[in-house]
């Protein structure tokens, strides 16, 4: 568990079934909000399998409210951080931060050397934080050839 703390607040972020009710409900949350932000090319060619699911996380407040999720799924021989989201009455506050250095000690964990992951160009706050994080742009990797507009990062992991 990784939980991040001050006055205010304190997030706990959990490891859960791939289909635990709040992973779901999140990850159905995301979908809406992507449908809606790519509206002219939104598609689910890249959905998840259940089983190269590697990791699910979900990040809690104090009292217990879902506000984030992020997975980690095997792709060949790297782990890729998949529907990483934040609640949007939650993004600024540390979650997303919570959510990455779990998904990042379980990628290591897991024994993974580097972590990949894909965002689209209509999501410059994930491309900061990620960018913050220590994550480096690298060329459109399978399967996101075709989706031009992606945005690719790996992250070298250490053990």
């Amino acid at each position: 568990m990784v939980a991040v703390d001050d006055a205010e607040r304190t997030v706990h972020v959990e490891s859960v079934d791939w289909n635990d009710a709040a992973a779901v409900a999140l990850r159905a949350a995301m979908a809406a909000e992507m449908r809606v932000r790519y509206a002219d090319r939104f598609n689910d060619r890249n959905g998840v399998e259940a089983d190269t699911v590697a990791y699910t996380a979900v990040a809690y407040t104090r009292d217990r409210l879902p506000v984030g999720h992020a997975a980690l799924r095997w792709l060949r021989a790297d782990l890729e951080l998949k529907r990483m989201y934040v609640a949007p009455s939650h993004r600024g506050t540390g979650v997303s931060i919570a959510l990455l250095a779990a998904v990042e000690q379980a990628a290591v964990q897991l024994g993974a050397q580097r972590l990949l992951l894909q965002t689209g160009d209509r999501q410059p706050d994930a491309v900061r934080l990620y960018e913050k994080a220590g994550y480096t742009r690298i060329p459109i990797y399978p399967p996101y050839e075709t989706q031009t507009y992606s945005h690719c990062f790996q992250k070298l992991l250490q053990a």
